[in-house]
């Protein structure tokens, strides 16, 4: 098929979550919902199962007086456990809080008090760092057989008896659903108040872009709304199996036994896996053979003969034999990796947006997509540009505000347009692209204006780069490079690399100095680089940065 515009994909209609999950529990019963690891080998629930464990878990939160917009804190690992509270909370007009878990405790506490957090909900795991520090009570989410028993015995009661508060609860669309928590480069975290009405045209108005129609990973964390939103909220309204990844560590070995059709990830995975293939070229010594070999297949692809399936067979079967489709946001990615994925038969389809755009703003779709766009907009709306360039949206997707932060928001929202900080342009094609941060801007004694990230893409596609920085110090730009093991203290190696970036760039936008580390940056939760934390002199006006794309 040609890379060009075809119509929107119709997803099923939704006011709000728990419609869809009522629909498709009707729709597809029997149909897989969830495979997740549990202490005997696997387990697998239904449609129809999960919304049974979710109306039991709200009818036990009903019993014990949480209802009534009470806010309830979920705090773990990506597990079963998790998004039965989840659903359970927003279903039943309770605020789900979702907060990361590996925040040190002080900040998870931190947290609860911005969220004012009436009771919480861990995995065993993490129940220390929440019991009597955060809300007034906690629960232990080892017990939910317990707690989905009891609230089965009260559900039966109250239908005997004519009084299914929990079931006949009426979601109201204005109403906040839930508070996400912003990454905080800048070493604030905000609490972002999405409404019922935020996340289900989340759902349909994205889902238009995109359309599963196989197994999806899940390996983004739930409390990041990429990975809440739209690696599960919007895979459940398609009705498909969502396979969900408990542990980093154990994603290799969930992608060769589930096989995913598509994974929602952001760059940092997209970058490991790239460098884990190469390296397993160099390692038989085979590197210009299969550089010569990739060419020889685009050529082919061109000329529409489609040979990938059969000669990257062993990249494929990595990732499971089945994936066709990465969909990646939560940060700049650099288009290189997205035309080599697709040499090897993998599309992945960029996407850019916001935890205040409940995520989503654009996204590239299969067989319409522009490699080094960010995506197309997605369809109902808007987008523009500032004077300034920075991009500006306005929808039924942005938020309602940040939590009890009227500054914040007064800040963030000027006549129902979100200003994102980022500065990008709109082609006519409504395909967005990036230009840097309005906040990490280099602003040099001669008026010029510079975006570390151009410097920074071009840095981090060295083989020997692991991690980059650029920022100004005393009027220089320096590159920070935390290098792979090998190329550490290879001063001559970077300095070489410095030249090449440095050639055919205006004197203003070359690097003049290149910092060695031997630790990796510190990161926030979306694997996106700290900047307030990492680069010197960070409260000049060149280097504050707000929360990243």
């Amino acid at each position: 098929m040609k890379n060009k515009a075809y119509p929107y994909c119709t997803p099923p209609q939704i006011s709000n979550i728990k419609e869809m999950l009522n629909r498709v529990a009707v729709e597809k019963p029997d149909s897989t919902a969830f495979v997740y690891p549990c202490e005997t080998g696997e387990m697998k629930k239904t449609y129809l199962d999960f919304k049974e464990d979710v109306y039991a878990f709200g009818t036990w939160l009903y019993s014990k007086k949480y209802k009534g917009g009470k806010h309830i804190a979920i705090v773990g690992e990506n597990s079963y456990e998790w998004l039965v509270v989840y659903f359970a909370a927003i279903l039943g007009g309770n605020v789900a809080v979702a907060i990361d878990k590996g925040l040190p405790d002080e900040e998870i506490v931190t947290l609860g008090k911005i969220g004012e957090v009436d009771v919480a909900f861990a995995t065993n795991t993490y129940f220390e760092k929440v019991n009597k520090k955060v809300g007034k009570k906690a629960f232990n989410l080892k017990d939910l057989d317990n707690i989905l028993a009891e609230g089965r015995k009260l559900l039966r009661e109250n239908r005997e008896a004519g009084k299914d508060e929990f079931s006949d609860f009426v979601v109201n669309g204005d109403d906040t659903a839930c508070i996400l928590f912003t990454s905080g480069t800048s070493g604030v975290s905000k609490g972002v108040e999405l409404t019922n009405t935020n996340i289900a045209y989340e759902i349909v108005h994205t889902s238009m872009l995109y359309e599963p129609y196989g197994g999806v990973l899940a390996v983004l964390p739930f409390h990041h709304a990429l990975g809440i939103v739209v690696g599960v909220l919007m895979v459940i309204n398609y009705g498909q199996p969502i396979f969900i990844n408990k542990s980093l560590r154990y994603v290799k070995k969930n992608m060769e036994e589930f096989g995913p059709q598509t994974m929602f990830l952001v760059p940092m995975f997209v970058e490991f896996f790239h460098k884990q293939i190469w390296a397993e070229v160099a390692k038989k010594g085979k590197t210009q053979a299969f550089k010569g070999l990739m060419k020889s297949t685009d050529l082919l692809l061109k000329a529409g003969v489609d040979v990938r399936k059969k000669t990257y067979g062993s990249i494929q079967k990595v990732f499971g034999g089945k994936l066709e489709y990465i969909i990646c946001g939560g940060a700049a990615l650099d288009p290189m990796y997205v035309r080599e994925f697709r040499t090897w038969g993998i599309e992945i389809l960029n996407g850019y947006g916001a935890t205040e755009c409940s995520p989503c703003t654009a996204v590239n779709r299969p067989h319409h997509h522009k490699d080094g766009s960010v995506g197309h907009l997605v369809p109902g709306i808007e987008v523009k540009t500032t004077d300034e360039g920075e991009l500006c949206f306005r929808g039924g997707l942005v938020m309602k505000g940040y939590y009890k932060n009227p500054e914040a928001t007064d800040e963030a929202l000027k006549d129902g347009w979100y200003h994102t900080g980022d500065l990008g342009y709109v082609d006519d094609d409504e395909f967005i692209y990036l230009t840097g941060r309005k906040k990490n801007l280099i602003i040099l004694s001669n008026g010029e204006n510079i975006s570390p990230e151009e410097l920074e893409q071009d840095i981090a596609r060295d083989d020997a780069v692991n991690e980059v920085l650029v920022y100004d110090e005393g009027g220089k730009i320096v590159a920070e490079i935390f290098p792979v093991e090998e190329h550490f203290g290879d001063t001559a190696y970077f300095e070489k690399l410095k030249d090449k970036v440095n050639k055919g760039r205006p004197i203003y936008k070359q690097i003049v100095r290149v910092k060695l580390r031997e630790e990796e940056f510190i990161k926030n939760a979306s694997m996106k680089i700290v900047r307030y934390k990492n680069v010197p002199n960070y409260n000049q006006p060149a280097h504050t940065s707000e929360e990243d794309y």
